[in-house]
């Protein structure tokens, strides 16, 4: 069965109905490896780098992550519907030639993030929120691209469960690596602030290196040639927003799950050196639990075939609820400590590779109620949600470590250690627990109704006879 051409529609056999190739998925799923080679870097390591090498205090660098996200989550409606309203769409398609050239400059802003300059620490604090802004413009041109560039692959829901997978596949990999060899490979320079910059550099580049191979290895099947009807401004991009129920729910959704990930990542390397008694211990940790991970990806394609899309991320979330939150109440013990937080992990891979194919239904969800197609747009948005989460769990982090009495490179209280705890587990497992009810209760943009949707997309793109 064909799409033909409607509003510029490209025809093409197969999108619906056809199976994509693995090795179109693997490709597609080095997209977010790349991602996360310059993405994870931040999450994981950058309030460390601004605490304990910058030296700046804790409650400004959590300053840093609330205004810089959030200024990057206004930015990416405004880059979004830049990318929709393009005109001329070459023979590379309308989002992938952004990921090599985006790319590129990415991983140069990802360097310069990681530099303490010589300065006061006033200087220093203008330099780090110019730096991470900068950055954050920078990331909405590669990875609202790469966002979109799903929905443009397939529409079949299985298959696009699949990508999902792959996708999360993908960001688990750069997750484990990163997380595994970046503090080994920084100890081994006598001074921090080279040490940081320079291993930041070599992890981008592998970062570009695995663009390139999604550049090459994908191809965009749905693309809407026609600028959308009315013109760009905020009131369209408002419209685009509350007008699509499905979105709204998932952006609450995601407030929560990405929050609490976020959490989750930056506070491991406290609680290693801290709780535990040794930093190095965050790589063979890691290695475990974001290793053990990979399951839960393993079988989201199963899962979302028997149980659905909602019904799975509900299971996802359930697990990693229950696990965090007996890890905070039982003893930091290493061993005890490394297995729940793997079966967490398990948990959160879970929602947060269904949470791909959700974005890619709403698109369709969009076109089918609106009548026009705005993947950059619709994917903006739902990015938006994302850096706002990004901007609380940096804003919770750093904020939680100067309440509960963090003095850097000293040996912590008790107090401050089950503080630190608590931002690691106790947090994540509420949020998550909200984040359930959310999708549990208010998403209604079931798999079932999504084949509908698609059925009339279909009739609609039927040219006249």
């Amino acid at each position: 069965m064909g799409v033909a051409t409607l509003k510029g529609v490209k025809a093409e056999e197969n999108v619906i109905d056809g199976k994509i190739s693995l090795k179109e998925k693997i490709s597609y799923g080095m997209g977010d490896f790349g991602n996360g080679f310059m993405f994870d870097l931040g999450q994981l390591y950058l309030l460390k780098f601004f605490t304990d090498v910058a030296g700046i205090p804790a409650m400004a660098a959590a300053g840093i992550f609330l205004v810089s996200k959030l200024f990057a989550a206004i930015c990416d409606p405004i880059v979004g519907s830049s990318i929709d309203y393009r005109k001329n769409i070459g023979k590379n398609g309308k989002f992938r030639p952004y990921l090599i050239y985006g790319s590129i400059i990415l991983a140069i802003l990802t360097v310069f993030t990681f530099i303490s300059p010589n300065l006061s620490v006033t200087g220093k604090l203008i330099y780090a929120y110019a730096s991470y802004m900068i950055w954050g413009i920078g990331y909405s041109f590669v990875n609202i691209p790469y966002g979109s560039l799903g929905a443009s692959i397939t529409q079949n829901t299985i298959e696009r469960a699949s990508l999902s997978s792959f996708r999360q596949a993908g960001s688990l990999g750069a997750l484990f690596v990163t997380s595994v060899i970046v503090m080994p490979l920084i100890v081994h320079f006598a001074n921090p602030s080279v040490g940081f910059p320079v291993v930041m550099g070599i992890m981008s580049i592998v970062g570009v290196l695995a663009f390139i191979v999604c550049f090459r290895g994908t191809k965009e099947r749905i693309i809407s040639q026609a600028a959308p009807s009315e013109k760009l401004s905020v009131g369209s991009v408002v419209k685009t927003f509350v007008s699509n129920k499905p979105l709204l729910v998932l952006v609450l959704m995601t407030v929560f799950t990405i929050s609490a990930y976020n959490i989750k990542s930056a506070m491991l390397i406290y609680f290693a050196q801290y709780n535990l008694g040794n930093v190095e211990l965050m790589a063979y940790m890691n290695f475990i639990i974001i290793g053990s991970s990979f399951i839960g990806v393993l079988f989201l394609p199963k899962l979302v075939k028997r149980f659905g899309k909602r019904k799975t991320a509900m299971i996802g979330l359930g697990i990693s609820v229950v696990a965090d939150t007996i890890n905070f109440i039982a003893p930091s013990n290493v061993y005890l400590f490394t297995i729940l937080a793997s079966i967490a992990f398990i948990g959160i891979s879970i929602p947060n590779g269904v949470t791909w194919a959700f974005v890619s239904d709403i698109i369709d969800y969009g076109e089918w109620s609106s009548g026009e197609r705005k993947e950059g747009t619709t994917y903006s948005l739902f990015n938006f949600s994302r850096k706002l989460a990004q901007s609380l769990s940096g804003f919770l982090s750093g904020v939680g470590l100067a309440v509960i009495g963090y003095v850097p490179n000293v040996v912590q209280t008790v107090g401050t250690q089950i503080g630190i705890k608590a931002l690691l587990c106790l947090y994540p497992a509420i949020a998550l627990a909200i984040a359930m009810l959310i999708i549990g209760l208010m998403y209604k943009l079931t798999d079932k109704k999504h084949e509908q949707i698609v059925e009339e997309l279909q009739l609609r793109h039927q040219p006249l006879e």
